[in-house]
């Protein structure tokens, strides 16, 4: 069976949502559907590490996440995929250099500096010689473009051996280029088609998050693959809302 990252490195069109709740059930209900993948955010999310790994574990191991940590550092790093994340989305990159720094957290020595110790990923030491003749290979590493200076800097990122996806999250790209919300600025468009080139003429994968399926179709068509459509609380306000609406018409 192939691993959720020689997935994405073929091509194949991956879909997700993002999780922003603290909740085993919620990653539970949303592994039975048809998402090849969960996002879990632990950069915005107010997530614990032990509540993430309780929420990794709901899905019964044969669902693959990935957890957006909350920064680049290699602590935070270590743990996501200790607790059995299949990779990590790195958010706020700026360069090359701290694009180079989040592969290497998550890869073992001689090619990173991930620390080696027993956790859920291994369980807890039982198959620790497995895992670890797997790990560098199957691990996901994630890099947003979200920064003026992961755009300016985007040809070197891409070129990076273990870089397997840029994800685009347009709404901190719009903040952070001065159009706040701005999705469809002309100046966040003109990053946008930046990343795409340089992913494309790199072979890397593209990734991209939408708050619905037609803020997404469009990428999709764009030949992005790595796919977040909605937020977990929105899926639940929006069907509230619905409800309401439905019963006071």
């Amino acid at each position: 069976m192939k691993s959720f990252r020689q997935r994405l490195q073929s091509g194949e069109v991956l879909l997700s949502t993002l999780v922003s709740l603290p909740s085993p059930e919620i990653t539970e209900l949303l592994s039975k559907l048809n998402f090849d993948w969960l996002f879990i955010d632990g950069e915005h999310g107010a997530f614990s590490t032990l509540e993430m790994q309780r929420m990794l574990q709901a899905t019964l191991d044969h669902f693959p996440c990935l957890i957006r940590v909350a920064s680049n550092d290699v602590v935070a790093i270590k743990r996501a995929l200790d607790i059995g994340a299949a990779g990590i989305i790195v958010p706020q990159i700026r360069s090359a250099e701290e694009a180079q720094a989040a592969v290497r957290a998550a890869k073992y020595p001689i090619k990173g500096n991930r620390g080696v110790g027993l956790a859920r990923a291994h369980e807890f030491g039982m198959s620790f010689t497995e895992y670890l003749s797997i790990a560098d290979d199957d691990t996901c590493v994630v890099i947003q473009a979200e920064t003026p200076g992961a755009i300016s800097d985007i040809e070197r990122i891409v070129r990076i051996e273990g870089v397997d996806a840029i994800f685009v999250g347009p709404y901190d790209l719009s903040a952070n280029l001065g159009y706040t919300g701005e999705v469809d600025h002309p100046e966040v468009i003109a990053a946008i088609e930046k990343v795409t080139n340089a992913c494309k003429q790199a072979n890397v994968r593209l990734g991209y998050f939408g708050v619905n399926a037609s803020a997404v179709l469009p990428f999709k068509e764009k030949g992005f693959t790595l796919l977040t459509i909605g937020v977990d609380s929105l899926f639940i306000l929006n069907s509230a809302q619905q409800l309401l609406k439905d019963m006071n018409s």
